[in-house]
């Protein structure tokens, strides 16, 4: 069986063989939320099938591009579209790129989702700064411990950043853009949840249920990296009724629309 960290470095090779840029900050891209590669300059995009042990992203409104650049004055990496449980991949194989940004220097991951709004005072549009999570996926970790890239028990009391949430809700008072905080609870899908497991995830301290995230935020967490999330709540557990059901076409709708304010929020984030 071949060596994991031999594959995350042939692949990490890779990549610095195709772009200068050394950056330190990776972004992650939901569903829908593609947009936000738009604003990076300077960008050397390299397709995920291009790529030398990496997944093909099938999700619907991920692009499946790595794109190393510039947001604002500072370099990054984004993913244009990630890996999905769902989608048939192991564990090992969602988070993938995590540790090969781990190889590649990154020392802070910035995510983002679309998610259902579980809390009642949330609309469709609003955008959650992730505060913690709950996980009902299996754990990535799970399997012998990668003992170069972090501890066998990883400590997962203060994984999303106090500082970055702070300073992100700076960044939005200022530009007048509201966000919201909350809990992200992470099932797998690809099913939407039934009224009765909104109520649950509800009960359990939910604010926002989706499919993806909290894998990749194990392994950089892992992997020692600074944490900052954020969803799009692209529909509503209190509008769920016979005559309004969840659409994947309405979720990529509102996830677009919101996309301009998280950019911003994003890029002034990072300077």
């Amino acid at each position: 069986m071949n060596n994991p960290l031999t594959l995350f470095d042939e692949t990490a090779d890779f990549l610095r063989s195709r772009s200068t840029c050394r950056p330190q900050t990776a972004i992650v891209l939901g569903s829908g939320l593609g947009k936000l590669a738009e604003a990076i300059t300077d960008p050397c995009i390299v397709p995920y099938k291009e790529i030398p042990h990496f997944m093909q992203s099938t999700a619907t409104g991920h692009k499946g591009n790595l794109i190393f650049g510039k947001l604002g004055s500072t370099e990054v990496v984004a993913m244009q579209g990630r890996f999905h449980y769902y989608e048939g991949y192991t564990m090992q194989e969602v988070t993938f790129p995590m540790r090969v940004f781990s190889r590649l220097g990154i020392k802070r991951l910035m995510v983002s989702n679309a998610a259902g709004g579980l809390n009642p005072d949330f609309e469709v549009g609003d955008l959650m700064i992730i505060t913690d999570h709950i996980s009902f996926m299996p754990n990535p970790l799970i399997g012998k411990n990668i003992e170069e890239m972090g501890p066998r028990f990883p400590d997962m009391t203060t994984v999303y950043s106090r500082a970055l949430r702070q300073r992100a809700h700076a960044i939005a008072n200022a530009m007048g853009i509201k966000l919201r905080e909350g809990v992200y609870v992470a099932e797998t899908g690809p099913t939407y949840e039934t009224p009765a497991e909104y109520r649950m995830f509800r009960m359990l301290g939910g604010d926002a249920v989706g499919m993806s995230t909290v894998p990749e935020v194990i392994v950089a967490r892992h992997c020692s990296m600074e944490i900052f999330g954020m969803s799009v709540i692209t529909n509503c557990a209190k509008d769920l009724n016979e005559s309004c059901l969840n659409d994947g076409d309405d979720v990529i709708r509102a996830a677009d629309k919101a996309a301009d304010s998280m950019t911003a929020i994003f890029t002034q984030l990072l300077q």
